[in-house]
C-alpha cells in the first residue's frame, strides 16, 4: 500500500483526508502483522486492536478494529462484514433497538451489540494512546462505518473530552433513529462524512423510517466523482445510469459499489 498523507487537523471535508481515512478502513480488513507493518509506515508507531465477539440475531459475529497513534493524532478503524450477513440482523424485525449512547435516541440491536462488545477496548486504547494534545478520529465500512458514527457519538455523550476531531464512514448502513440523529448532527456537524458510493446496497438498509443516516452524505456518482450535493430527480436518474452500466449483471450493481476497493479507487480519481 502507498502511505497516505493524513492531516490530523483537517476540518471540513477534505478529498485527501478522504482517501486517507479510505485506506485506513481497508487496512482494518488485514491480519495483525499486515496493520502493524502498514501503520508504521505511515508513521503511527503506536498500534491496539480489538476484537470482540457479540450475538446479533442468528449467529455469532465479531468486532474488530484497531487504533493507531502518532505524535498528532489517534485513529480507530472499524472492519466491516458481508452483506449477505447484514441482511440476516435486518430481516429480524421482532427484536427492539437498543437506547443510544448516554441514553440519546435509539439503535439498531445488531449494531448496539456491536458496538458493546468493543467500545470499552477502543475508549481505553484512545486514553492511553492520546497522551498529547493529538486529534482523534474514526473511520470504517460497511458495519465498520456504523460503528465508527457510534463510537464517536458514544465519545461526545460519554466521555466529551475525547470528542472526536473528524469521522469518515463508507457504505455506512442506517444505524439509528431520528433522535440520535439530530443530537449527533447538531454535535458532530463538519466533522462526520458519510461517503456512499451510488448504488451501494448496504448504504440503503435497513429500512426508514425508523431508522435513519446521520447527514453529511459525500455521494460518489456513476462517473465516480465525489458531490456534495445531488438533486433528487438527478440522484435517481444517475443511480439508474450507474445500474445499467453492466448490462449482463444490473442487478450486482449495488454489491460492486459497496466493495472497499470500489471506494478507494473513486476517493483516489477525486485527488486530482
Amino acid at each position: 500500500m502507498s502511505a497516505p498523507t493524513l492531516n490530523h487537523l483537517a476540518s471540513g471535508y477534505d478529498a485527501r483526508q478522504a482517501y486517507c481515512l479510505a485506506k485506513a478502513a481497508e487496512l482494518a480488513y488485514g491480519d495483525r502483522d499486515e496493520i502493524e507493518v502498514t501503520a508504521g509506515e505511515w508513521g503511527f508507531d503506536r498500534v491496539r486492536h480489538h476484537c470482540s465477539t457479540f450475538k446479533p440475531p442468528f449467529a455469532i459475529s465479531h468486532t474488530q478494529a484497531y487504533t493507531m497513534a502518532s505524535p498528532t493524532m489517534v485513529v480507530t478503524a472499524f472492519r466491516g462484514t458481508e452483506p449477505l450477513r447484514l441482511r440476516d440482523w435486518f430481516s429480524d424485525v421482532t427484536i427492539p433497538p437498543w437506547p443510544g449512547p448516554a441514553g440519546t435516541g435509539l439503535v439498531h440491536y445488531g449494531f448496539a451489540e456491536a458496538l458493546r462488545a468493543v467500545i470499552p477496548s477502543v475508549v481505553a486504547a484512545v486514553q492511553e494512546l492520546r497522551d498529547g494534545e493529538q486529534t482523534v478520529w474514526f473511520t470504517g465500512h460497511s458495519l465498520g462505518g456504523a460503528l465508527a458514527m457510534l463510537a464517536a457519538a458514544w465519545l461526545h455523550f460519554e466521555e466529551p473530552r475525547l470528542s472526536a476531531h473528524g469521522v469518515y464512514t463508507f457504505g455506512q448502513p442506517r444505524t439509528c433513529n431520528n433522535v440520535l440523529v439530530k443530537a449527533y448532527d447538531r454535535a458532530l456537524a463538519g466533522r462526520t462524512f458519510r461517503v456512499v458510493n451510488n448504488n451501494d446496497v448496504v448504504a440503503q438498509v435497513p429500512p426508514g423510517p425508523l431508522f435513519r443516516h446521520v447527514a453529511a452524505l459525500r455521494y460518489i456518482d456513476s462517473s465516480g466523482k465525489v458531490r456534495d450535493s445531488m438533486p433528487r430527480v438527478s440522484k435517481l436518474l444517475d443511480r439508474a445510469k450507474g445500474m445499467t452500466a453492466d448490462l449482463f449483471a444490473p442487478a450486482a450493481d449495488g454489491v460492486r459499489d459497496h466493495l472497499m476497493k470500489a471506494y478507494v479507487a473513486a476517493l483516489e480519481k477525486n485527488l486530482t
